[in-house]
């Protein structure tokens, strides 16, 4: 049974730091790339950061640039979202999901196939 199952969400003031984790069983995570997205109330589902098998091809919306650092760990079936430097525009469920064309990064959400449940990051004062 494929499983993404999201961790390390929570509430953060603006300026911090949180990492979170995306868990995949059920395959191996070397056979796909890896995106992160998020999704909030007027902005729908947008998509925050990807990696390719083997980080070849990445991929950050702008606004992520400089602050998030996407990672993998395929050993460990981990990937991971380091976000820095938080504001409270980033608030959003965040939710990672597989799409099968490994060595490739996309933007475009109808390219993955399998979604997690997501975890909520909270940026206030």
């Amino acid at each position: 049974q494929v499983q993404l199952v999201e961790s390390g969400g929570g509430l953060v003031q603006p300026g911090g730091s949180l990492r979170l984790s995306c868990a995949a069983s059920g395959f191996a995570l070397d056979d796909y790339a890896i995106g992160w997205f998020r999704r909030s109330p007027g902005k729908g589902r947008e998509a925050v950061s990807c990696t390719s098998n083997g980080e070849v091809s990445r991929y950050y919306l702008d606004s992520v640039k400089g602050r998030f650092t996407i990672s993998r760990d395929n050993a460990k079936n981990m990937v991971y979202l380091q976000m820095n430097s938080l504001k409270p525009e980033d608030t959003a469920v965040y939710i990672c999901a597989s799409r099968p064309y490994k060595h490739y990064c996309s933007d475009d959400k109808f390219s993955y196939d399998y979604w997690g449940q997501g975890t909520q990051v909270t940026v206030s004062s």
